[in-house]
């Protein structure tokens, strides 16, 4: 059974960085995007970042330059590194690993205050 555990949310001002960490148990093969997604209270869920087997990275034009995706294997742990973060960042942070199927994690509230 695959489980994505996320943490490192939290409230930061503006400007502040936090790093969200999403941490695989389970094995998991055929990964084919590896990612972070976030859902702001009446917004669909929206990509931030991934990792892909064909495209590498790609990052939401909102983030580009302030966030960085970034994944350890031997600790089957993917990160986020959230720097310059700014009030429209407020939201629920999802992990993704999709393969055949895909597995979210629970989320982790990021609120950024002005």
């Amino acid at each position: 059974q695959v489980q994505l555990v996320e943490s490192g949310g939290g409230l930061v001002q503006a400007g502040g960085s936090l790093r969200l960490s999403c941490a695989a148990s389970g094995s998991i093969f055929g990964i084919k995007t590896m990612g972070w997604y976030r859902q702001a209270p009446g917004k669909q869920r929206e990509l931030v970042a991934a990792i892909t087997r064909t495209i590498g990275t790609n990052y939401a034009d909102s983030v580009k330059g302030r966030f960085t995706i970034s994944r350890d294997n031997a600790k089957n742990t993917m990160y986020l590194q959230m720097n310059s973060l700014k009030p429209e960042d407020t939201a629920v942070y999802y992990c993704l690993i999709a393969t055949m199927r895909d597995y979210w994690g629970q989320g982790t509230q990021v609120t950024v205050s002005s």
